[in-house]
């Protein structure tokens, strides 16, 4: 009977502001909107979830969670509301909470530069460090982006597990329920269950699904029944009470769901506690796989022209970008490499277009495109004046 490792992604990313291309603005972020935003998230997940699982902790000691918090949702937490910090605080010194690290910016930044991702990562470390004094040891790339190069980037970085999507493209006939390694590389390799992971992310409050309603009942007796020893149960932690609304019964499905898994004998696991398991064999993934749609690829970003050109754009300004030695601009540089942001240009349609319309900022992809070149041609020319002053423009590829 296998244990059971919860993992929850905390994210909010910068919404920007609608920029015309004739406009004179240095500040982009739409503070008012991202104020709003986090509040409505902090009072329906946030804080009610948070004191669910502080409450669920001190009545069973096994209970185990793990957690990875963006830089932009620690950055906005403190200015909108510290108290969701402090009780993510609290959870931890109960002791049954585990944190990883990511990228600083929940960004792309892995395609942009092998150093441009270590540097993300190491300020990721600094600023989990000085919130919460820990010292993670699980790396989770953006949405799970996931690749062999990537591993064995985390692995050289000192990480002992990865967060990766257990594809059946990648497993073939095998489990996701076991501990893997990558290839030319010691690090253990955590792969998300999506079935059963999705079954609270995606299907909890689906009426046209067929186990509609989900039970703590049926939902234990299925995790109690896999093989294996771990079922990683990963997800947004957005899911509870912002994507599954509490009407839908979700945190009472949680507060129950502890119980059930003890009296069957299921325990918890940490993301730590989960990567020092032996691992079973090698999971090789030599194209990048993600936890996104239906595809998990990079199609969530990247793909389509609008994104491309986006995404060529930004990667074209590093050089320059770190040249002006300006934090403030590198900062502004790194918050337009959040994912978030190539996400809202998507185009696919079917089944993913539904999950792409729900998490749009924007009416459409083409306003998303639009406004994102107009904010990035700003940013372009403040980074051509600053270089300019400092008498390096003429080094600056055009």
């Amino acid at each position: 009977m296998p244990n059971v490792t919860f993992y929850f992604e905390v994210h909010q990313p910068y919404r920007i502001k609608r920029v015309m291309s004739f406009d004179h603005t240095e500040d982009f972020i739409d503070w008012e909107k991202n104020r709003a935003v986090f509040n409505k998230v902090a009072e329906k997940c946030y804080i009610p979830m948070t004191k669910l699982l502080i409450e669920l902790s001190k009545k069973y000691p096994e209970f185990k969670t793990s957690f990875s918090f963006t830089g932009t949702f620690l950055e906005q937490a403190k200015v909108f509301r510290p108290e969701v910090i402090s009780l993510f605080q609290e959870l931890l010194d109960l002791g049954g909470m585990d944190i990883l690290d990511e990228t600083y910016y929940h960004s792309l930044s892995y395609l942009i530069s092998k150093q441009e991702f270590i540097s993300q990562i190491n300020k990721h470390r600094e600023e989990i460090w000085r919130v919460f004094k820990f010292k993670p040891k699980v790396f989770r790339n953006t949405e799970a982006m996931y690749s062999n190069d990537i591993a064995k980037t985390a692995s050289q970085l000192g990480y002992k597990g990865i967060i990766s999507e257990g594809w059946d493209k990648n497993l073939g006939w095998r489990s996701p329920n076991y501990v893997y390694t990558a290839p030319q590389s010691d690090i253990s390799v955590l792969l998300r269950n999506y079935r059963l992971s999705d079954d609270i992310a995606f299907r909890f409050s689906s009426h046209d699904w067929k186990e509609f309603p989900l039970t703590t009942e049926k939902y234990s007796d299925w995790l109690s029944h896999n093989e294996g020893e771990t079922v990683n149960l990963f997800m947004d932690y957005e899911t509870f009470g912002e994507h599954q609304w509490q009407e839908t019964g979700i945190f009472e499905f949680m507060r129950h769901l502890p119980e059930r898994l003890i009296n069957r004998g299921v325990g918890f696991n940490t993301v730590s506690e989960t990567a020092s398991i032996k691992p079973a064999g090698v999971f090789d993934a030599p194209d990048i796989i993600s936890w996104a749609d239906l595809d998990r690829d990079l199609s969530a970003w990247l793909g389509n022209r609008m994104q491309d050109a986006a995404f060529d754009k930004l990667k074209s300004m590093e050089d320059s970008v770190l040249s002006t030695g300006s934090q403030e601009l590198i900062h502004k540089w790194r918050i337009l490499q959040t994912s978030d942001n190539f996400y809202y240009m998507c185009t696919k349609w079917f089944a993913d277009g539904d999950i792409h319309k729900y998490f749009n900022a924007y009416d459409s992809p083409y306003i998303a495109y639009i406004n994102y070149m107009n904010v990035i041609s700003h940013l372009d020319r403040e980074i051509k004046t600053s270089l300019k002053r400092l008498g390096k423009l003429a080094d600056t590829p055009a």
